[in-house]
């Protein structure tokens, strides 16, 4: 073996994952910063104290995983969320905040965010949600989860025309597998559910995120809802 082919086996250490810390206060700008510094796989990509310096931030330098504050002066976290991951699709948001409200929860979501925690989470859930949407995956605190689910059930308009393209996009499995992910429940628990390998049911969950432009199952149950391919009263999930 060639020094090359010897150097090129050697496998390479991963980077660490750069996180950007947005609030308003400095006393919680300084708690988030010591979190991200103790942890070897983190590291600490910048500050910013509004929505505005957060955009300045994310366009200037590599940014993983940001932590939003949502009330910020100037320019709120969740329009700076839609900016950011309009222009930066790679870019993924957790959203931090004192209220678990449906004003915050919501449009957090609907505006991108892969994340939705309350400031007062432990640090260890924190890092967890950091290396989670960094994964690919979304990060809600199951009380925000359950409502909603409880909202976008019960909301009044069905958007029919986008249910009939996804049914048009989607494979019979995959439409299926939307109608899964409706429940909220983990590919495991799916897997068990429809008899099928917990890998099968995450490449199919997979096509179905990339067919629909979805960036994670949260928008995915989402849209599930608010189609009306899941309405109030309907099984989220087909039985038998």
């Amino acid at each position: 073996m060639s020094e090359r082919q010897r150097a090129n086996s050697v496998s390479e250490p991963e980077s660490p994952i750069r996180v950007a810390i947005v609030d308003d206060q400095e006393l919680m700008r300084s708690a988030l910063r010591m979190m991200v510094e103790s942890q070897a796989d983190l590291e600490l990509a910048g500050e910013a104290a509004d929505g505005h310096e957060a955009l300045a931030l994310v366009r200037t330098k590599r940014v993983d995983v940001i932590l939003m504050d949502l009330r910020m002066p100037r320019l709120d976290g969740i329009q700076a969320t839609a900016t950011i991951t309009s222009e930066k699709p790679a870019t993924k948001v957790v959203a931090l905040t004192t209220f678990d409200l449906d004003d915050y929860a919501f449009p957090a979501i609907r505006a991108g965010a892969s994340g939705f925690l309350l400031k007062d989470a432990r640090a260890e859930e924190i890092v967890e949600a950091i290396r989670t949407v960094h994964a690919g995956h979304a990060v809600v605190a199951p009380s925000t989860t359950r409502r909603l689910l409880e909202h976008v059930a019960t909301a009044p308009a069905a958007d029919s025309g986008r249910a009939a393209d996804i049914r048009a996009t989607l494979t019979p499995r995959e439409l299926d597998m939307l109608l899964e992910l409706a429940t909220g429940d983990s590919n495991s628990e799916i897997a068990r559910r429809v008899h099928l390998s917990e890998a099968t049911v995450k490449t199919h969950v997979g096509h179905v995120l990339a067919k629909l432009g979805l960036r994670d199952r949260v928008q995915a149950v989402v849209l599930a809802y608010e189609t009306g391919l899941v309405g109030r009263g309907n099984e989220p999930h087909p039985r038998g």
